[in-house]
């Protein structure tokens, strides 16, 4: 029916009305192609007929344009995804137009741009090549992804005498060969997956280029069809793959084709990333329909996590198989290593086929010689397969088998290749079989934008960091892990620390409390001694304190120190945990770790060190450390030549003790160099300087106490694109305050550009001096990411320090949220002294000490109420 409305060409130069009724005809084949997609037909049925449908209509547009006088000697073909009959949606048609030679014909040449032009009117949207038979063998043998291209080439116009002469011309046997054709497809799938970070579980994965996608399906058809020189190819019939791995292919593959098919239909673009505005639709197309939308994505997203995994193995089981068979004809290098395996041309092998099934255990053996020869390059693609038909061998006695359990704990003992057994156990599925609580999280991902990993991969990219804190080669990055590791007796119980961690997440409930169990269990059955265990149950359960007592309280204060030492209790176990948790959050998400962070944690190790040495039955009082920070400042000040005097007459009229409990020494010299210079006649005072111990931009505002200053200052900082970290405001006891910010670029880097510092400072200046109107409100635009995961606005009160009151505020992370928040301040006459800053994802995890006007808590119902509804107004519910 959709072809009855196309109307002939009368000649070469295309009619309005001809052009209408073929752009009428595509966009009826669209529509019901939609259409058939949302009634159940399988992307399978449609890639075939999308490019059915389009062969249909390029023959006709080149019967009529090209070849309206008669056949000319020239074929039209089909490449690429088009050649193979896989046409999504709003793929590109990729064509090849070959000409008998390169010689000048321009009315050939006329009718082949007029053919092209009308393809690109009519919304067909072709990606052509016009070359000779001879241009186009130059062109793959200088590009594979050329030579790639024209493996799947057919013709379009039936007709095919070039075409046949140009498979000839490009055949093996005359351009790239089996093995370096292999070689380079290996060397351009390290470099996609290297661009993908070496994972296919990231939040918003590529269904077609990424590890385990799509392009990882066609390689593995593009170099066995290259091997045998064949356009047709069956894995099974050639003994590639079994009849199970073939169907686990076909089933993997025919899903990827209905996500994007999906993706291509819902976005009207050719889109083959999974980004999270397409996530929950997908989930539903799928079938997962509840009251909870992020359980819905979570479970569709594990499906395709496991799929892409699936896909992965498949493609390391078969690029090894084919390794192994380009050796072949020359002569292997065989060792035998013990009674069931041997090592042909540096990969293992177990001898017997039967090897697994009359010994389970050989599976573990068999990765523990692995580890403990470095030589060795792998193991055979024969025993890989082995490998995953037996699984099942992994069972209940399996795992209660002391013999299993020792084992498993010597590969975790082992000085090498701690983190690449593992993830070869995960990639095979050993890992899940033989810990079962494993295989709930593989492929689990979190619906939000903290946990950019799913749980498996996470896990094991923290043993990989615990793993680099005992390498040299890593000692830069991480001195001072580094320089711990080198006195953690046990390294194995870190790394099951680490396996245990979030092993529980998904179970409902205190996923850390739940984890503690499991790993309770595991460490009984692995014969781990009783203060052993007790310590890697702690560090499951207490995995969160560390960084959420850096990041969310103020480690200033020597009660907030003594009650973290109390909780951790002893050196070794601070050791443990310190180590854990900057490998825990280094594997959360690239960009949450930077030089902040890590000045946090540093700085809670050492003051809690120190009050264990100290002695925890001796806390540090409050008054003590005022006098210590005095002390050490004046002997600084005294250094440069400033007179004590005039210290304290400057201490005098702006600083109180509170002050000297917040503020580091160094801090402190600067400050009142800074206010010595100062005439006190042009206020504010703005000064700024890179804080190279904790990698930030230090922003000090010195003016009169004025109710606007917070919501101004964060306004500001915020149009400029700055992160800011912390924020610490001392109300002074001759009318002034002390505003102190730490803030980074955007990106996590610090700021360090002397023209970047002056307009940072001069856009401060006129904002809190009116030079320049400030209307507080934000500009910057919101990321696209964050608008799909709004966080419901919760502000909660305690009791805070010295007379103060706590305010904790979640909402969704925004463009100008402290500056609405200052705003809300301001209105209710809350007067702020101190702020922690913490984003996590989308969410913003702020904490506020308070007092009122008066000085005293905010403290009655009502007045919290107050400030409640004040905030909700500026920033919203959600």
């Amino acid at each position: 029916m959709i072809f009855e409305t196309l109307l002939p060409f009368r000649d070469l130069i295309p009619t309005e009305d001809q052009k209408r009724a073929f752009i009428n005809a595509v966009g009826a084949h669209r529509e019901v192609l939609v259409e058939r997609f949302a009634a159940g037909e399988s992307a399978q049925v449609l890639v075939r007929w999308r490019s059915d449908f389009v062969d249909e209509v390029l023959q006709k547009i080149w019967s009529y344009l090209v070849e309206n006088d008669g056949p000319r000697n020239l074929d039209l073909i089909a490449v690429g995804g088009y050649g193979r009959r896989e046409l999504h949606p709003y793929s590109d048609i990729d064509i090849l137009i070959l000409k008998s030679s390169d010689g000048g014909d321009e009315e050939l040449d006329g009718r082949i741009a007029a053919f092209l032009q009308f393809l690109w009117d009519i919304g067909l949207n072709p990606s052509q090549s016009v070359r000779s038979r001879e241009a186009c063998q130059t062109e793959a043998q200088l590009d594979q992804t050329v030579m790639t291209n024209l493996l799947d080439a057919r013709s379009v116009n039936g007709r095919a005498p070039l075409l046949a002469s140009l498979i000839e011309a490009i055949g093996p046997s005359k351009i790239w060969p089996s093995k370096e054709f292999f070689n380079a497809k290996m060397d351009e799938q390290r470099a996609r997956y290297s661009k993908y970070h070496d994972t296919a579980y990231n939040l918003e994965p590529n269904v077609k280029e990424g590890p385990g996608g799509l392009r990882d399906i066609q390689n593995i058809n593009w170099i066995i069809q290259r091997h045998y020189d064949r356009r047709t190819i069956d894995l099974v019939e050639l003994g590639w793959l079994t009849a199970a791995e073939q169907e686990e292919l076909l089933a993997s593959r025919n899903l990827l084709w209905e996500i994007r098919f999906a993706l291509h239909i819902n976005t009207s673009r050719a889109e083959d990333r999974l980004l999270f505005e397409y996530q929950q639709d997908l989930a539903h197309h799928f079938g997962y329909r509840t009251d909870d939308i992020n359980q819905d994505v979570e479970q569709f997203m594990q499906r395709y996590y496991r799929t892409v995994m699936g896909l992965e193995r498949l493609n390391e089981l078969l690029m090894q198989l084919f390794g192994e068979i380009t050796l072949k004809g020359l002569k292997p290098s065989v060792e035998t290593v013990n009674q069931d395996c041997r090592a042909i041309d540096g990969y293992l092998e177990a001898i017997s086929p039967d090897l697994f099934q009359r010994r389970p255990l050989a599976i573990f053996e068999i990765l523990l010689i692995l580890q403990t020869r470095p030589k060795l390059k792998g193991i055979r693609a024969s025993t890989i397969r082995l490998i995953r038909e037996n699984l099942s061998q992994i069972d209940e006695n399996f795992r209660n088998d002391p013999n299993a359990c020792a084992l498993f704990m010597e590969m975790l003992r082992q000085p090498f290749g701690v983190t690449h057994q593992l993830r070869r156990m995960n990639r095979y599925g050993v890992l899940a079989a033989y810990l079962p609580a494993f295989g709930q999280v593989v492929g689990r991902m979190q619906y939000d934008l903290f946990h950019v990993y799913t749980v498996d991969e996470h896990t094991l990219f923290v043993i990989r960091n615990l793993r680099r804190f005992a390498l040299d080669g890593h000692r830069p990055s991480h001195p001072l892990p580094n320089e711990i590791f080198q006195d953690i007796e046990k390294p194995e119980l870190l790394y099951v620390a680490g396996l245990m961690h979030d092993i529980a997440k998904g179970c409902g409930g205190d996923h850390s409390t739940k984890g503690a169990e499991i790993a309770y269990a595991f460490c009984s059955r692995h014969g781990i001694g009783e203060t052993d265990t007790k310590l890697v149950c702690w560090l499951v359960t207490h995995h969160l304190l560390m960084s959420l007592t850096a990041q969310r309280k103020d480690i200033s204060d020597p009660d907030i120190i003594h009650a973290f030492a109390t909780a951790t209790g002893d050196q070794r176990t601070l050791d443990h945990l310190y180590l854990l948790t900057v490998a825990d959050i280094r594997a959360t998400n690239p960009s949450l770790w930077n030089s902040w962070r890590d000045a946090l944690l540093r700085e809670l190790y050492e003051q809690t060190r120190w009050m264990f040495r100290r002695g925890l039955a001796n806390p540090p009082q409050q008054e003590e450390k005022i006098a210590a920070v005095k002390k050490e400042s004046l002997k600084h000040l005294a250094e440069l030549g400033i007179k004590q005097e005039k210290i304290l007459e400057i201490w005098g009229q702006v600083f109180t003790d509170e002050y000297f409990l917040r503020y580091h020494p160094e801090e402190i010299v600067w400050h009142t160099i800074a206010l010595k210079a100062f005439d006190g006649n042009e206020l504010p005072l703005i000064l700024l300087r890179s804080v190279k111990h904790r990698g930030s931009l230090e922003v000090f505002v010195y003016a009169s106490c004025k109710e606007a200053i917070f919501p101004q200052t964060t306004a500001v900082l915020d149009q400029l694109s700055l992160t800011i970290l912390d924020a610490r405001i001392i109300t002074g006891s001759k009318g002034y305050e002390v505003h102190c910010y730490h803030v980074l670029e955007q990106s996590g880097q610090p700021q360090t550009d002397p023209m970047r510092q002056i307009q940072i400072s001069t856009r401060l200046r006129e904002a809190l001096t009116g030079l320049q109107p400030s209307s507080l409100k934000v500009q910057r635009r919101e990321s696209r990411q964050i608008r799909h995961f709004n966080v419901k606005t919760q502000i909660s009160f305690r009791q805070g320090p010295q007379q103060s009151t706590l305010m904790e505020l979640i909402a969704t992370d925004r463009p100008g949220l402290l500056s609405k928040i200052g705003q809300a301040f301001s209105e209710c006459g809350a007067q702020l002294s101190n702020a922690r800053i913490s984003t996590i994802g989308s969410c913003a995890e702020d904490i506020f000490t308070l007092t009122g006007r008066d000085g005293k808590p905010i403290a009655q119902a009502h007045q919290q109420e107050e400030l409640r509804e004040a905030i909700i107004r500026r920033i919203g519910a959600s």
